[in-house]
């Protein structure tokens, strides 16, 4: 059974029981699950509450912790199938259209909405497509962020004698070693499974190029998962965790960027939502850290959209709290005021083309350049590891060999890559 047909049959049940319609408070009460609760992250969601509740709604926070949002999923479902979604959640990718083949997410009420603010116009076809179902807007999307960064303490690298950002793995390497030298870690990292898949498809990327990228990770052709690119991929991945925290298992991200921000570590390979840690930090972007593409990918741009989608509701007053929530998260100024404090860049075409305008740093203003000018290439990719490629189940078989791939030194680069073809086989 494939992942959409057991999504289905798991919330189906939901038809036998009532939505619940939570008593209006005010205009309408909206409650709003999502995963953003890290300092900097917390900081940019409490930005819209604000904005919502002036409105005159009650915005009932359903923050549930873990960077991947892998636990906030599994809140989420237990709620559908008990028939007591949120009125709205942060979902992403084709997990949207997964949801909404259920009947769950509501297909109507935000159709004004994007009529009157134009969201066919403003938005990249990609970044509309990923928030439609069936032509319909079931969720806004809230931000773009890139994944493919290195993220650099240019104060370390002095110390530790190196003049530049490396721009290939080779250089990579050759910093990573005079890091460990000079006695730093030389790359931050939590060895959670998403965080090892974010470091996995940056190499690939890397290695494979956007078209081999697409071809393994996002078409999950088996030649290309078990081919001579892929296995070399896969060595070099093994390389670069020769060089992760060694007290980084299990550790969260934002634990991980702050050995970076406080000079104990190098670099760290992370979206960049890390920007939001070194901002609440108080550091400058260009004078206390750079964002330098993962070497080799300068000419990629591997995407993840975070997206809100509406649950189906009986209460008035929640769908009016829905709508209120869809204009605010596409207005200029929370657009603005969200990506700076998330690290990502905003999801609007005509903030996209003049980031100067809006006072952006250099770092956001790179991101959206380069994402403008890769979707014209091809060098736009969906993230596999943050849920913009395929379905869970598939994307549960390459934590899993990656993961395990990782962990074993003596693992065999070869064999790994027909684990994770046929893991993938059978998770379809």
């Amino acid at each position: 059974m494939n992942s959409t047909l057991r999504l289905a049959a798991a919330i189906s049940l939901a038809s036998l029981l009532p939505l619940s319609a939570s008593a209006a408070e005010s205009k309408g009460s909206v409650e709003v699950v999502h995963w953003w609760t890290s300092g900097g992250e917390k900081a940019a969601v409490d930005v819209l509450k604000a904005q919502v509740e002036k409105d005159g709604f009650t915005w009932k926070d359903g923050a549930v912790a873990g960077g991947g949002g892998a636990t906030a999923m599994t809140v989420l479902k237990s709620r559908a199938v008990a028939g007591n979604p949120p009125g709205v959640a942060q979902i992403k990718g084709p997990d949207i259209q997964e949801w909404a083949s259920t009947g769950l997410l509501d297909t109507d009420v935000l159709k004004n909405v994007a009529k009157e603010e134009k969201w066919d116009s403003l938005l990249d076809k990609k970044v509309a497509d990923t928030v439609k179902y069936d032509g319909d807007y079931v969720a806004v999307p809230v931000n773009i962020h890139r994944i493919n960064w290195l993220w650099i303490n240019p104060e370390v690298f002095k110390k530790a004698g190196i003049d530049k950002a490396p721009t290939t793995l080779d250089e990579f390497y050759a910093a990573a070693d005079k890091l460990k030298a000079a006695g730093f870690i030389p790359l931050a990292h939590g060895g959670q499974p998403w965080q090892d898949s974010t470091v996995f498809e940056s190499v690939v990327l890397a290695v494979m190029g956007p078209e081999g990228y697409k071809k393994a990770m996002v078409d999950l052709d088996a030649s290309a998962l078990t081919g001579p690119e892929m296995v070399k991929s896969l060595t070099e991945l093994m390389k670069v965790a020769t060089y992760m925290d060694p007290d980084g298992k299990g550790q969260d991200w934002n634990l991980e960027a702050a050995k970076v921000i406080n000079g104990k570590a190098g670099m760290q390979i992370m979206g960049d939502w890390a920007k939001s840690e070194w901002t609440l930090a108080k550091k400058t972007a260009g004078k206390d850290y750079q964002c330098v593409p993962f070497p080799g990918t300068d000419k990629a741009f591997l995407y993840n959209i975070d997206s809100l989608v509406v649950f189906k509701q009986k209460d008035e007053g929640t769908a009016a709290g829905q709508q209120d929530i869809a204009k605010q998260v596409l207005g200029q100024d929370f657009q603005k005021v969200f990506s700076v404090n998330k690290g990502s860049i905003p999801v609007r075409n005509d903030m996209l083309a003049d980031m100067g305008k809006y006072g952006f740093d250099a770092c956001a203003q790179t991101s959206a350049k380069d994402f403008l000018a890769d979707a014209k290439t091809g060098g736009l990719q969906p993230s596999m590891a943050h849920n913009m490629a395929t379905t869970l189940a598939v994307q549960g078989a390459f934590f899993d060999v990656v993961t395990n791939y990782i962990n074993d030194p003596k693992a065999d680069p070869a064999d790994a890559a027909k684990k994770l073809a046929a893991a993938i086989k059978a998770a379809k």
